[in-house]
């Protein structure tokens, strides 16, 4: 499921405008990744928790040469899925 696709069945599914759905998904989106940027954990109820990873610095390997290259260190998001969410999924 693309954004659109996902535009349209909240839409559907709440039954109010396309333009609308799309304004507070995007929202949502935006309050999440805000969160995230200041070190926030955001935990949804049921759904699970989005969380900020630091990535140590580490030594990698060119693939196309095999020289060996120092990779940075980075941030990244982890996701961590509920309890609930895991049991409808199996």
């Amino acid at each position: 499921m693309n954004k659109a696709e996902l535009v349209e069945a909240v839409a559907v599914k709440s039954e109010v405008a396309k333009r609308d759905a799309e304004a507070v998904i995007d929202a949502v989106f935006e309050v999440i990744a805000d969160a995230l940027v200041k070190g926030e954990a955001v935990k949804i109820s049921g759904f699970g928790i989005f969380s900020k990873k630091a990535r140590a610095a580490r030594e990698g390997t060119n693939p196309s040469n095999g020289s060996k290259i120092e990779i940075p260190a980075s941030n990244s998001v982890g996701f961590k899925v509920s309890k609930a969410l895991k049991e409808k999924l199996n």
